[in-house]
């Protein structure tokens, strides 16, 4: 049984409980992201989120580590381009001691220039290490131009310049407008005693204030612009992203998606592994995927080859998608998919963590809770025809994105001009 509340500061609470678990996991989730930043503070809800670890009032950053080690729990957060979460998975009993510790990180946080210094190094050090992995640097890189004059495009992390600037007075300022109980959600599941969860965290995170005085930074409306970049990195494999411009996380057409991406190229049966890398041998590692966003979204095409196969790899990549929108899909193709997503729909959802996780996303990106069976109803109801439409009126090659990462010594981009 799944049931949403509000707490006295307008933190939106849902509970499931799971009686037969014997474990329970919480989460909160604050509506802000990279996405909310500006050219003065991009990297600073990531900041943000490091900085909640380093020690409050209470606890010192060793004491935060110790406290849930010492209940055998899992404690972690993140960071995206439109949302922060603190989350932990423990064993039902332990659920008030996870609760106690992250609103203690939210509401006692220190934040003291000392510790903020210092993170700035470590955080300085990941955004090196995205930087040395060209999977990750070939999808960034291709956002980042595709939405250049939107902060859908900035890095989550951050850059190491603007990072390094970053103040306590901004940090303080980013919470004062975007850390209020409007702006969260508080997601829990498992083992739990509804009621008593309900007063343990008015009592915990009753005090954060209700709403802030200053509005959302970013109102502006992201646009799709068509780029083609590239980055020479003295590596031996050429890493490439092909994106479209696609569609919101709150779209009708998700479920199109979903099971699309699945039969082009999201498992080792899809035609692009298939065909590129089983049957041809061209590359070790190609993948399609979707990055959906509240008003935008891309569809991508990744792929890692020897530089020599790049333009034999795109034209292939270039076919398959042809061929798609001329012939669509397969009945068997079809029904093989559905049944593979609903698999790993409910095989996915069936622990505490998952279900937090499931009902706090609802919750922030969409208000409500999506059952498990309205989810599965949206795959039965995909069609082969529905298919069709939705590649030929998303699949338009002239306006393709690409990103090219690797050795482009010597390497000929006139290809791409085709």
């Amino acid at each position: 049984m799944t049931n949403i509340y509000q707490l006295s500061n307008g933190i939106t609470v849902v509970t499931e409980e799971l009686p037969y678990l014997r474990s329970a996991s919480f989460g909160i989730w604050v509506k802000a992201g990279s996405a909310d930043e500006d050219e003065t503070n991009n990297g600073i809800a990531h900041i943000i989120e490091h900085m909640l670890f380093k020690g409050t009032r209470n606890r010192s950053a060793k004491q935060i580590a110790d406290d849930m080690t010492r209940i055998g729990g899992n404690m972690n957060a993140f960071t995206s381009k439109e949302c922060t979460a603190y989350y932990a998975t423990v064993l039902a009993e332990h659920l008030p001691i996870a609760i106690d510790i992250i609103s203690d990180m939210l509401t006692n946080s220190l934040i003291d220039e000392k510790s903020l210094k210092k993170e700035k190094g470590v955080i300085i050090e990941e955004i090196d290490m995205y930087d040395d992995s060209p999977e990750d640097l070939v999808h960034e890189m291709l956002q980042q131009r595709i939405w250049k004059n939107h902060p859908l495009g900035y890095m989550i992390s951050g850059t190491k310049k603007i990072v390094r600037k970053v103040t306590r007075e901004q940090i303080e300022e980013f919470m004062d407008r975007y850390y209020v109980g409007g702006n969260m959600v508080i997601s829990v599941a498992g083992k739990i005693n509804g009621n008593g969860i309900l007063q343990l965290l008015e009592e915990k995170f009753g005090s954060i204030k209700e709403r802030s005085s200053k509005p959302r930074i970013n109102t502006v409306r992201p646009e799709y612009n068509k780029v083609v970049c590239k980055r020479d990195k003295d590596i031996e494999q050429m890493h490439c992203n092909i994106a479209f411009d696609s569609i919101s996380y709150l779209s009708e057409d998700r479920f199109l998606l979903t099971v699309l991406n699945s039969i082009f190229g999201g498992g080792i049966n899809s035609r692009l592994f298939q065909k590129i890398r089983e049957n041809s041998g061209l590359t070790y590692s190609i993948y399609s995927y979707g990055s959906s966003y509240r008003e935008t979204g891309l569809f991508h095409i990744y792929a890692a080859m020897n530089p020599s196969q790049t333009p034999v790899v795109i034209k292939k990549i270039f076919q398959i998608l042809n061929d798609l929108k001329k012939k669509g899909v397969t009945g068997e193709e079809l029904s093989m998919t559905k049944e593979q997503i609903k698999t790993e729909l409910i095989l996915g959802s069936e622990s505490a963590k998952s279900r937090m996780n499931s009902n706090g996303k609802s919750m922030v990106y969409r208000g409500r809770i999506i059952p498990v069976e309205e989810i599965v109803a949206g795959i039965e109801g995909v069609t082969r025809e529905g298919i069709l439409e939705f590649t030929n009126r998303h699949f338009d090659m002239s306006t393709a994105s690409i990103s090219l990462v690797g050795n482009l010594k010597g390497f000929d981009m006139k290809f791409l001009e085709a």
